[in-house]
């Protein structure tokens, strides 16, 4: 090289004894051939080796030599030279022309099993016009090598099965690691060319049950749907229990929170954790019905004591409408979860040293809750309520009052906790919009119908078993929608290896599944030895109901596996022909070939 430009190239190939040479020897070798060419242009100029061996800088050093190693330095001493070290990672050049032999044989291992795509580039619609302009010359990009079709680096394919074969490859070959849209496209770019690459890839990675199994998670689905607005109170009300707390000296250990959803009013009411349905209904009706009477309808989580059979059949029989939360969402009943927090933080307030007296302070904090103000009414509960506030110390005070001199008459009292009361209503709507507007921020809605097909996430708290451990699937499905409780909760139809797991799940635990065939999936099946890959065809006899039943068979399933097969034969009772009689000859194919496979071997016709 002269100026950082080659001015010659020499290569040799090994042959003979040679190629018994060390490793040294044939390093020493390259050094001593390329001399004995160029000696005549080197003899009078000072000139430096670049070698990734790094042991020839040490070779005017040596002081035992054998003869061979003798006769190539005394041959090397006429030249005024230097030997300089260049690491194998900055010698690519030389490495490249080196190994050009098996560079070729990698790429023509890689084209390997793609000979067939060679015929279908004349009749493609993607390649086809190019593949002709590239007969000759290069076109646009495009060039022809060995009847193969490339741009620049890149392989095209043409329309057809290989795309997926590829795809699947890149996505979950044996090297790969399912990596997402991105990844798997820059690695297939790497190699291969088509239109619409990245749709393709991002259909394949969407139905890839692996994938959908390990990296399932939350999904930001369902928009903020505020239960309806109550327009009086006691009317529609929420309960929860308060766990976890040390036992007092009556036994108790909980706390039953029952609040207005109306006025935001709410009972404390302390119990025992091991207390039966029975006993909670008890404590209601002595505390909460004696004072405000029967609700209209009662919003709680799924609690063992509210789905016992006692429950259900109590309020079922009083005309009161029960309303359960969706398993793991807390969300749906979010007005008691608050009203919980709250009250924790008025206990750890006032109790001072011993915890174990927190029932005796609970009265307090009850009244406290009533008494203050309410972010969300602008009211105090006591004075949606009964229109007025409690006495407190500080009204105790000799100060000026005018409020005992209000509503001296009885209608004007009647109006005021009339108008109380829609103001309240139309405080709380707008305070619900608000909500909305902020929690929709980064949500989609998504809307699920029945027969769709939809994979679930199991969160760990609700699937114990099957999330036991972090290695295990953090999804399964796909299951079919059975009917719709609302547009963020549905109903799946769960197989039994579930066995008590609730089957209604929030809309943020449920993603969508393609369980149709798309266009790759459709050419992954034309693609199979004596057919015809690039025009698949024929009459397509199978059923999508009956294709797409899939899972533990269970008697809804059978039921629609019935339903399925009576529709397929339908179908190929009106695409098979007709024989003289009127009646079709697939009729009596079937029965040739039950007769030719069981016990009795008789034709008929």
């Amino acid at each position: 090289m002269q100026d950082g430009h080659p001015i010659s190239y020499f290569s040799k190939k090994l042959s003979g004894a040679t190629l018994n040479y060390s490793t040294y020897d044939k390093e020493l070798y390259a050094l001593v051939r390329p001399l004995q060419t160029w000696q005549h242009y080197l003899l009078s100029k000072e000139f430096v080796i670049h070698s990734d061996h790094e042991s020839l800088k040490y070779l005017k050093g040596q002081g035992k030599l054998n003869k061979r190693h003798a006769r190539w330095v005394a041959f090397l001493e006429q030249f005024p030279y230097v030997v300089k070290h260049k690491k194998g990672n900055a010698n690519v050049v030389a490495d490249a022309l080196s190994r050009r032999h098996t560079l070729l044989s990698t790429l023509e291992t890689k084209l390997f099993g793609l000979e067939c795509i060679k015929e279908q580039y004349e009749h493609d619609k993607d390649f086809s016009q190019v593949y002709v302009a590239c007969m000759h010359s290069a076109y646009n990009g495009y060039f022809r090598h060995n009847d193969f079709l490339f741009k620049e680096k890149q392989l095209c394919v043409p329309k057809s099965s290989i795309r997926e074969v590829l795809v699947k490859e890149s996505h979950e070959g044996g090297l790969m690691g399912h990596f997402g849209v991105q990844k798997t496209l820059d690695m297939l770019k790497e190699h291969f060319y088509w239109p619409h690459m990245k749709q393709d890839v991002q259909n394949f990675c969407e139905r890839c049950i692996t994938c959908k199994k390990s990296k399932s998670r939350v999904m930001p689905y369902g928009l903020y749907t505020p239960l309806t607005v109550p327009d009086s109170p006691w009317m529609d009300i929420s309960m929860d229990f308060v766990l976890g707390l040390p036992r007092t000296k009556k036994g108790n250990d909980s706390i039953y929170v029952v609040v207005d959803r109306f006025s935001k009013m709410a009972h404390f009411i302390p119990c025992k954790k091991v207390d039966d349905a029975n006993h909670v209904a008890d404590l209601f009706f002595r505390e909460v019905v004696r004072l405000h009477g029967v609700p209209q309808s009662i919003v709680s989580d799924r609690d063992t004591k509210f789905l016992s059979h006692f429950w259900r059949t109590l309020w079922g029989k009083l005309g009161t409408k029960l309303l359960y939360s969706t398993t793991c969402h807390p969300q749906t009943d979010g007005q008691t979860e608050v009203v919980n927090r709250t009250l924790s933080t008025l206990l750890r307030a006032v109790i001072k040293k011993n915890i174990q007296s927190w029932e005796e302070c609970l009265p307090h904090v009850e009244f406290a809750y009533k008494r203050a103000t309410h972010s969300t009414t602008d009211f105090s509960p006591f004075e949606v309520v009964y229109g007025f506030n409690p006495l407190t110390p500080l009204d105790l005070l000799p100060i000026p009052n005018d409020s005992i001199l209000k509503h001296r008459d009885g209608w004007a009292k009647a109006e005021y906790v009339q108008k109380l009361h829609e103001q309240v209503k139309a405080q709380i709507e707008k305070k619900n919009a608000s909500y909305a507007k902020q929690a929709n921020k980064g949500r989609k809605q998504v809307i699920f119908e029945p027969r769709d097909w939809v994979w679930i996430h199991m969160r760990k708290e609700r699937f114990l078993e099957q999330r036991k451990s972090k290695l295990l699937p953090r999804g399964d499905g796909p299951f079919r929608v059975l009917n719709k409780v609302n547009d963020n909760a549905y109903k799946l139809e769960l197989p039994s290896e579930y066995g008590n797991i609730s089957a209604t799940f929030n809309v943020s635990d449920s993603t969508p599944f393609d369980a149709g065939d798309g266009e790759l999936i459709s050419r992954s099946k034309s693609f199979q030895e004596g057919g015809d890959d690039m025009n698949p065809s024929g009459p397509k006899l199978d059923n999508d109901n009956l294709r797409r039943i899939s899972g533990p068979m269970t008697r809804a399933r059978a039921k629609r596996v019935q339903e399925a097969l009576g529709l397929f034969m339908e179908g190929i009772k009106e695409n098979a022909p007709r024989s003289n009689q009127g009646s079709p000859h697939f009729i009596h194919y079937v029965t040739l070939h039950i007769g030719r496979n069981g016990e009795n071997n008789s034709q008929t016709s």
